[in-house]
């Protein structure tokens, strides 16, 4: 897991705590109808704790009751974190959208890392988080201890 923060912001003891404390509204790029898929699992249960989730899937039209959109510059709510359920190749272009629609931070799950993509947001003031799976990082408990 790598968090990159924006030059001149403060890191606190526990970065993704606070991010998941000061966020309200996820998009989720790639997010699936599919209950087996991780991105559904991970939604449901960001859902049920009280986030805000917005599909962002061009082949969905609905997801947890949510209106799928096809583009994150589709979406017509701001957004705070952009969560990418996505291949490496394919989040340069999701960061490039999330810069573009203002989010605050951009979350690639396990396994994805894309150091241009991460440099390019953070030097316009987004936080990044890679490679990281909030579930296997004592995420569960951050987001039940900041969303009670």
């Amino acid at each position: 897991m790598k968090i990159h923060l924006p030059d001149g912001t403060k890191a606190s003891g526990d970065p993704m705590a606070e991010v998941l404390r000061a966020s309200k509204t996820i998009a989720v790029v790639g997010l699936s109808a599919n209950p087996a898929r991780p991105s559904h699992e991970v939604a449901t249960y960001l859902q049920r704790v009280g986030y805000r989730i917005i599909p962002v899937n061009p082949k969905e039209k609905e997801v947890l009751g949510e209106k799928a959109y096809a583009r994150l510059e589709d979406v017509p709510e701001k957004v705070d974190i952009v969560d990418i359920f996505r291949r490496a190749e394919e989040v340069g272009a999701v960061v490039k959208s999330a810069i573009g629609i203002g989010a605050k931070v951009v979350w690639m799950q396990l396994g994805v890392e894309d150091g241009v993509a991460a440099e390019k947001a953070r030097g316009r003031g987004l936080i990044v988080i890679e490679d990281a799976c909030w579930w296997r990082t004592r995420g569960e408990e951050r987001v039940l201890s900041n969303k009670s």
